[in-house]
């Protein structure tokens, strides 16, 4: 299951901004300010209205007036095209809007077209609405019905309310794909705290239980540790093994072995970028892939060297059936990058724009010389790339 296209309007600085075949890897870069961290606040946005419901998630950001564009009365959309697992092409939209003095949605939508509400799946106005199913009788043949629901909240999103129930898979497989993207909010402090011994089986978004994650698939999935521990070797100079080791006092140290030393390193005592190597394999090699997951400024504590194999890890993430969105500012990330990979940001008049790469002609004229994209970027011939 994967998105392919994504509509922001009247959200922040994005006043009406496409990003059109995002890619199982796709790439975002652009000046500080131009809304990078802002798009990849819409998808946790989504996330947290559906794990509460849109009044909630406004007011975690300053409230309505604060999250609708400058000079703008509303209402906040979000639009995803995405494909399900059956191949089929849908489209979520979800409109909000201020109403006296809560935030409720507006309209809330799942169509195979936006412009045809014959093609709608989900379909609700303020808490009012229908959902089409098919109905499958005892000799096979199938019609389709449509059966009308009333929320008991308009702010609660009905793929919230409706998502669970087996009657609506396809609304299910939606909601599944919001709840379980990882929207990475790494914090190098938090993974080298050593928190109490548990039982952990994926990443979180701060990276606090990184300890706990490689106990976990050092104990149940051998295999994929080792994985993590082949990548480690050929990237950080020096790293023999990992481990997470259960102290006195009921705390899970992770424990770096340098083959030079008769001692391991504990976490605080390692390099930032080794600790940082270490939970992005983790994460790439979780068992269980997310369906989505969002990596804001990777290159921070890493030696430029090692970018380009981050990208190749990326990659076969993707390949693996994870979808992998990036947003950098580093040329020697863009330099590992294919072309159509790359979307730029440019702000002009107060709002964004959104490029894609492989439709500037100089920039696909140059990179079909070869050129890389880094190169192009550094050389100022992505538009809009100076403050």
């Amino acid at each position: 299951m994967s998105i392919e296209y994504l509509e922001i309007s009247n959200y922040r600085v994005f006043l009406n901004s496409e990003f059109d075949g995002l890619s199982p890897l796709s790439i975002v870069t652009g000046a500080n300010g131009t809304g990078k961290s802002t798009l990849f606040d819409v998808f946790t946005f989504l996330k947290d209205a559906l794990a509460g419901d849109v009044h909630s998630a406004t007011a975690k950001r300053g409230g309505f007036r604060e999250l609708v564009s400058r000079g703008q009365s509303g209402p906040i959309e979000i639009i995803i095209g995405y494909r399900g697992g059956d191949e089929q092409f849908l489209f979520y939209s979800l409109q909000i809007e201020q109403e006296a003095s809560r935030v409720v949605v507006r309209r809330e939508c799942i169509t195979t077209d936006l412009e045809d509400d014959s093609e709608r799946l989900l379909q609700f106005f303020r808490g009012d609405g229908v959902v089409t199913r098919e109905i499958i009788d005892f000799e096979g043949d199938s019609k389709v019905e449509e059966a009308a629901y009333k929320l008991d909240d308009p702010s609660i999103l009905a793929i919230k309310a409706l998502g669970h129930l087996k009657d609506f898979p396809l609304i299910s497989e939606f909601r599944s794909l919001i709840e379980n993207w990882h929207i990475s909010n790494f914090h190098i402090n938090k993974a080298r705290e050593s928190p109490e011994a548990g039982y952990a089986e994926h990443l979180s978004t701060l990276g606090e239980n990184v300890a706990q994650v490689a106990q976990y698939l050092h104990e149940n999935h051998p295999q994929q540790f080792r994985r993590v521990l082949e990548a480690m070797r050929a990237r950080v100079p020096g790293v023999d093994a990992v481990e997470a080791k259960v102290t006195e006092d009921g705390r899970l140290v992770l424990r770096f072995r340098d083959g030079s030393f008769k001692d391991p390193f504990i976490a605080r005592h390692v390099s930032d970028g080794t600790i940082k190597m270490f939970a992005y394999l983790l994460l790439l090699h979780d068992p269980k892939p997310h369906p989505l997951v969002a990596v804001e400024e990777p290159e921070n504590q890493l030696y430029p060297a090692l970018l380009g194999d981050l990208v190749e890890e990326f990659r076969d993430y993707a390949r693996r059936g994870g979808q992998v969105l990036v947003a950098t500012h580093s040329p020697e990330f863009l330099n590992a990058a294919n072309l159509d990979e790359i979307f730029w940001l440019e702000k002009e008049d107060g709002f964004t724009h959104v490029h894609r790469a492989s439709e500037d002609p100089l920039l696909k004229r140059l990179a079909e010389e070869g050129d890389l994209p880094g190169a192009l970027w550094m050389q100022r011939l992505f538009k809009g790339v100076d403050p």
